[in-house]
């Protein structure tokens, strides 16, 4: 297939619009040839594993690896982290969650074998920060969305790279809720909403390792969710 060489600088979604699954695929090439050799076979494997884990998954109207590789694009190129295992751990943040047992080696508690997989394939930072943006298995009697917050201020406070993780993981997502279809829309505006002030938050803080011109960015970014969350959810009711 034929890129246009303005595709290292063409937005996301206009990339995953006109050119789909490829041309993420061949975006991200590009991004990763700044990278050393050993360094660009660790996230060759990441990704082989990231497309063989998810290889059946659906996002709304697009395969579930076009979400992997975006947040993997943005880590590197909109956030600027040269750091491997960062974005080894973008690649991979939804292994354990969705396919714990594909992971899992040996027997015991599925998560638990999967994170053990990741560290021995990639090292234990790896493990650690995919773990950090694992959601809990929630209590089937307390609000979901409630349980997904507290888990995230509590998992993002302790673990500065996971914040860096999981803002692009909810980029996608707020940012990209312009582009889902069906009753998706409002329940995910209704989740992600009340998450804008923690990220705010959790980016800004010093220990955050972002550049301030970076930090700026990801303010701008959840400026614009915002706003996209209180178009779907504040519009009245249309009236007969």
């Amino acid at each position: 297939m034929d890129f246009p060489p303005h595709l290292g600088s063409m937005p996301m979604h206009a990339i995953t619009e006109i050119h789909g699954e490829p041309g993420l695929l061949e975006r991200f090439r590009l991004e990763v040839e700044r990278f050393d050799d050993g360094e660009r076979a660790r996230l060759s494997a990441a990704l082989d594993l990231a497309a063989e884990l998810h290889r059946d998954d659906r996002r709304v109207r697009e395969p579930y690896l076009n979400h992997l590789l975006r947040v993997a694009i943005r880590l590197m190129h909109h956030y600027q982290v040269r750091d491997v295992d960062v974005i080894v751990a973008g690649l991979l943040h939804d292994a354990v969650e969705d396919h714990p047992a594909e992971l899992a080696e040996g027997g015991g508690d599925p998560r638990a074998a999967a994170l053990a997989t990741l560290a021995a394939r990639f090292g234990p930072r790896v493990a650690t920060l995919v773990a950090a943006v694992t959601n809990p298995v929630y209590d089937p009697q307390r609000d979901r969305n409630d349980q997904y917050r507290e888990h995230l201020a509590v998992s993002l406070d302790r673990e500065p790279w996971a914040r860096v993780i999981k803002v692009s993981d909810f980029t996608d997502n707020g940012v990209g809720v312009i582009h889902t279809v069906g009753p998706k829309v409002v329940s995910s505006a209704r989740k992600y909403r009340p998450l804008v002030p923690l990220f705010r938050d959790l980016i800004g803080r010093a220990d955050t390792p972002l550049t301030p011109a970076v930090k700026a960015h990801i303010f701008g970014q959840l400026d614009l969710a915002e706003e996209r969350f209180s178009a779907i959810l504040d519009r009245p009711a249309h009236t007969h």
